[in-house]
């Protein structure tokens, strides 16, 4: 089952966040998934088992340029995760199908996501969610 979440959804959200980007807090998560369900222009979709929530999609509208796209707003899929146990099930495939939805309410007739250039398992799982690759890109910083 997937459902849009709400703000008493904050909780689950965060703590599925946490365990697809391990370097931040469950309370930093917490304090930015609340933002994001009062975002308009932002979504969080959760995958249930019965009760549990095991699975997010977290998308939003990107106004700006967006790699390999001719429109705007884009609709964009900001992260995704599944439980280990639950993957290859079909719920990633069900979560980006509902944020695609989204995405089409929202007036975007286009849907993007990028992953780590040397993440082989996201751009596999992308690729199998019907995303074609647009570029690849490396990027720099220094300080100054």
């Amino acid at each position: 089952m997937i459902q849009q979440a709400q703000q008493q959804d904050a909780l689950a959200a965060a703590t599925l966040a946490l365990l697809l980007w391990p370097n931040h807090t469950v309370e930093e998560f917490y304090e930015n998934m609340t933002q994001l369900l009062q975002d308009e222009s932002a979504a969080i979709f959760l995958a249930y088992d019965r009760d549990k929530a095991i699975g997010f999609a977290q998308c939003q509208l990107r106004t700006d340029y967006v790699e390999g796209t001719h429109s705007s707003p884009v609709g964009y899929l900001e992260g995704l995760f599944v439980m280990q146990r639950y993957r290859q099930q079909g719920f990633a495939r069900e979560l980006v199908a509902h944020c695609e939805q989204w995405a089409k309410t929202m007036g975007c007739s286009e849907f993007a996501s990028d992953c780590e250039w040397d993440n082989n398992e996201s751009l596999q799982v992308h690729l199998q969610l019907g995303f074609t690759e647009a570029n690849r890109i490396i990027c720099f910083t220094k300080k100054i």
